[in-house]
């Protein structure tokens, strides 16, 4: 399999769609704009990063994927509550405030979960159907 074949364009594709939803999450100014930026983009974050991670490991298992995600979310929230000067400083900056997160919430953890299973199913689709449909 190239690194170019159906089913890494197809996960592509699928980060180019979560992308910007996960984006528009963070930004979004409507009703229950709190939940959304703080609670709700957690989801998209997960399904984010189990797709890039399979877009380089597509023949990994969807399910070791999506819990190594889960598992490196959940430190990373934990993380959160330690602040040290150099995780301060890279804090500062929106794409360190992004991955690596200001506060520390117990109830991101259901948002984490979720989304991790939502990526693993689409990891899923992705990996059985996807190409076999579209050849």
């Amino acid at each position: 399999m190239s690194f170019f074949s159906k089913r890494r364009m197809w996960t592509l594709v699928s980060i180019l769609i979560i992308t910007p939803i996960g984006f528009f999450c963070k930004f979004y100014r409507g009703p229950a704009a709190h939940w959304v930026n703080d609670s709700l983009g957690g989801l998209f974050y997960e399904i984010f990063w189990c797709l890039v991670l399979f877009l380089f490991f597509v023949k990994s298992k969807p399910w070791l994927i999506a819990l190594i995600v889960l598992f490196a979310t959940c430190l990373l929230e934990f993380l959160q509550l330690w602040h040290p000067q150099f995780l301060e400083i890279l804090r500062r900056y929106f794409i360190g405030a992004m991955i690596l997160g200001t506060s520390f919430t117990w109830t991101d953890f259901p948002y984490y979960f979720f989304g991790s299973g939502i990526g693993w199913l689409w990891m899923r689709w992705l990996k059985n159907k996807t190409w076999q449909i579209i050849e």
